[in-house]
């Protein structure tokens, strides 16, 4: 029991002990400085990599578009005709001509006789 009642103090001074703030006494002496280590041994230098490879040949660009061609122009307008003349005015027909007078009328010949079919020609005058 003896052992019980010990331990039950303990517990309750640390649980008071957190309640109560003492203050801090002197800082101890120095500790001594221990001793430096050996060097360690300097390592092997690593191998020469190998040469690397060439790079491959880049392409040729493309050859740009050709330019448009510009466009043709507009015709001009078509100038206007000019007026046309007029026609001159047609001119007066001229005045008939006098009808010539009529000629006589000849004169009747002779008559034939009923007789023998004798024709008798007679001279115009």
């Amino acid at each position: 029991m003896k052992n019980a009642t010990l331990l039950s103090l303990l517990v309750a001074a640390l649980a008071l002990g957190g309640c109560v703030t003492l203050p801090a006494g002197p800082a101890g002496p120095q500790g001594n400085t221990g001793d430096t280590g050996n060097t360690g041994a300097t390592g092997h230098s690593g191998r020469t990599g190998a040469t690397g490879d060439t790079g491959a040949t880049g392409y040729t660009g493309a050859t740009g578009n050709t330019g448009n061609t510009g466009a043709t122009g507009d015709t001009g307008a078509t100038g206007y005709t000019g007026a046309t003349g007029n026609t001159g005015n047609t001119g007066d027909t001229g005045a008939t001509g006098n009808t010539g007078a009529r000629g006589n009328t000849g004169n009747t010949g002779a008559k034939g006789t009923n007789g023998n079919g004798t024709v008798v020609i007679v001279p115009a005058q």
